[in-house]
């Protein structure tokens, strides 16, 4: 007579889990050894002096002068703009700095410090912030992603191995963070581990913690905060018992509203000492008269502003009125669905809704905000991997003129090839009949992830033939943009030719996404039970 199995073991694939991982690093620190944002281009320079002025300025001034205009700090050059656990961060790599090189961060005199030694320091904070905060949350989401698969599935893209090494060679955070150089793996990782005690563990308070410490470190999380309050709040009235139902809703609600006031107290206490304080720290994130968008963003009013002047119709109030109203609209439907039908995929597919409607349609927004989407859509690709992944490569090619800038051409390739070449390989592990281009047929995926089910195969066959082409149009797009000159008269028509092929590709993404959210069914997350021996 055999052993009972114990339903809670599971196993877990790991034949290429450490050699994938440190692949995946590898790839980080060759990309670091690539130029940054304002790399000698005084006197702004660009992100990487940004982030050292701020250790410079955390480090030798008082807490509560950090948003404020003053001799000691200048707002005009790299202000502080980013929530108080992000200035936190740049103290304690400041004073790290400060012990290892203190003319990195001294007073003024540091403004444009380039030496070899300080950027070798600055690329091993990304790293490390990377590997401590990104890395160990995406490893811990793909693992529940196979433990909760069915066991008689060969589900490669569910591989906990796989899924990894998938998830960490997404080419978009990459070159922004260890080319452009940001610190967007801290806040991304904090919104995975957020998810993971969403979708894994079912622990709301620790969702709740890691949420408002994503937040707290960039405003841009508040792409995600109307899921994430949509999803606990309808969890309240979940597992009520017959009697008292209020005090038992009123009790769960509260536990949450504990947990965040409690968080922003500890976080923002240091600048509760005048009102003047926290209204300054407002403003500083959250500035209208910057413009509705940076640059050629792959957004609807870049798109529209190709038209119609934006800026001189409208002021920047009636503009962020307009975003606002234009955002709720766009994000309303997919919150309300979820609300109305909780479920654990939909909160995922949500995410991405939501986000999307901010990136398309809200007020100050940059080329990089699109990573906001594309890690929820990485969350989702072991679900959908045909529509996530090649929403993944529009993302990034999306980038590509903030790439060019900073001279990161030669690592947008390599990254692209690589992260193309190992989603083929999991291809060809499910199928291996397969050659190389078997990504671009939709049908082929799609019996990876549904293979008793048979979808149309005209529409597969349009989805096949609208990727196909969409990828050549990019490497056609990437020639132009590389080695044929703009007109003198319209020096930045590479840039909103990719903006507007990006922005039309995530309009469709948009309704697509939505379309797959409504379709799903209800399923409420069961309450957990004590377990018995």
């Amino acid at each position: 007579m055999t052993k009972r199995a114990d339903p809670d073991r599971f196993t877990v694939t790991k034949d290429a889990l450490l050699p994938g991982i440190f692949f995946a690093l590898l790839v980080r620190w060759c990309v670091a050894a690539y130029p940054y944002s304002g790399y000698r281009k005084p006197p702004m320079y660009g992100d990487f002096e940004a982030q050292r002025h701020w250790q410079e300025i955390t480090v030798h001034t008082p807490v509560t002068t950090w948003y404020h205009n003053t001799t000691q700090n200048d707002l005009e050059y790299w202000g502080m703009d980013y929530p108080p656990l992000s200035a936190y961060h740049s103290l304690l790599m400041g004073l790290v700095a400060d012990w290892l090189d203190p003319e990195s961060v001294r007073l003024f005199a540091s403004r444009g410090y380039e030496d070899d030694s300080h950027k070798t320091f600055m690329r091993w904070t990304v790293f490390l912030s990377d590997l401590y905060f990104y890395a160990t949350a995406v490893l811990c989401i793909c693992i529940d992603a196979e433990r909760v698969r069915a066991k008689e599935t060969k589900w490669v893209f569910k591989r906990t191995d796989l899924s990894t090494i998938l998830f960490l060679l997404y080419p978009g955070l990459i070159l922004i963070d260890h080319g452009h150089f940001q610190y967007n793996c801290v806040s991304l990782g904090l919104f995975l581990w957020a998810t993971f005690f969403i979708i894994a563990i079912e622990n709301d308070v620790l969702a709740t913690i890691f949420f408002v410490f994503a937040l707290n470190y960039k405003q841009m999380e508040l792409y995600h905060a109307l899921p994430f309050f949509i999803y606990l709040l309808r969890k309240c009235f979940i597992g009520i018992p017959p009697r008292s139902k209020f005090s038992h809703i009123v009790h769960k609600f509260n536990k949450l509203a504990v947990a965040v006031i409690s968080c922003f107290i500890i976080i923002w206490y240091p600048f509760t000492k005048s009102w003047d304080n926290i209204s300054q720290l407002v403003h500083r994130l959250f500035p209208i008269k910057r413009g509705v968008f940076e640059d050629k963003v792959s957004n609807i009013w870049c798109f529209v502003n190709v038209f119609v002047k934006l800026k001189d119709v409208y002021t920047n109030e009636e503009m962020a009125r307009m975003c606002l109203v234009a955002t709720a609209a766009a994000a309303l439907p997919s919150c309300i669905d979820l609300f109305l039908r909780i479920n654990k995929k939909k909160f995922v597919l949500c995410l991405i809704n939501v986000s999307l409607a901010f990136f398309i349609f809200s007020f100050q927004v940059h080329e990089k905000t699109i990573l906001l989407v594309a890690i929820p859509v990485a969350l989702h690709l072991p679900e959908d991997p045909f529509m996530c992944f090649w929403f993944l490569l529009i993302s990034t090619f999306s980038m590509l003129p903030l790439f060019l800038k900073d001279g990161l051409l030669i690592p947008f390739i390599c990254t692209n090839v690589i992260y193309i070449c190992f989603y083929s390989i999991c291809v060809k592990l499910a199928h291996p009949n397969s050659d190389f281009l078997s990504f671009f047929s939709a049908n082929r995926i799609d019996k990876i992830v549904r293979p008793n089910q048979h979808e149309n195969s005209v529409l597969m066959t349009l989805l096949s033939t609208n990727f196909f082409f969409s990828f050549i149009c990019m490497i056609w797009l990437i020639v132009a943009a590389v080695f044929i000159p703009p007109p003198v008269s319209y020096p930045d028509l590479p840039a909103l030719l990719i903006s507007v092929f990006s922005f039309c590709h995530f309009v469709l993404f948009f309704i697509y996404f939505n379309y797959q959210q409504f379709s799903m069914p209800m399923c409420l997350p069961v309450p957990q039970k004590a377990k018995t021996k």
